[in-house]
């Protein structure tokens, strides 16, 4: 049951949904099923063998300046 991102092509809202087997998903604010599901940001965190270092994560080097995915829908990064 995975959650996934999606925006929707009528009403242009951005959001996520957790999906159930062969559920068909629709916008929560217009009802619509013309949405299209988006490409998330993997990011994850590695252990450093160096205990005073802070650790780093994969979208740190090349994120925008809003947030840590190194591209987004409200962004013009990527």
């Amino acid at each position: 049951m995975p959650i996934y991102e999606y925006i929707c092509d009528d009403c242009n809202n951005q959001f996520e949904l957790l999906v159930f087997g062969s559920d068909m998903p629709e916008c929560p604010e217009c009802k619509s099923g013309n949405i299209k599901k988006l490409m998330s940001a993997c990011s994850f965190k590695s252990n450093s063998s160096n205990p005073g270092e802070a650790p780093k994560t994969s979208a740190s080097s090349s994120a925008c300046s809003g947030c840590s995915a190194t591209s987004c829908a409200s962004c013009s990064s990527g």
